[in-house]
């Protein structure tokens, strides 16, 4: 997940967005990496209940 979500930080605005908010607002990197990989894993399981496919404008925080 660790790996997947460096990927993903570099490559997906929504993950991006919210690693950058979390390192502004004082976070240490790692801990806003675990927060974004948190998020990633609410964001894929409530796709995988409801069948859903990825859509960005609609995950944006």
């Amino acid at each position: 997940l660790y790996m997947a979500m460096m990927s993903a930080i570099q490559s997906n605005p929504v993950f991006k967005a919210t690693y950058q908010r979390l390192v502004a607002a004082g976070k240490p990197k790692k801990v806003a990496i675990i927060a974004c990989i948190r998020k990633m894993i609410v964001i894929l399981n409530s796709m995988l209940r409801n069948e859903a496919l990825w859509e960005a404008p609609k995950v944006v925080n």
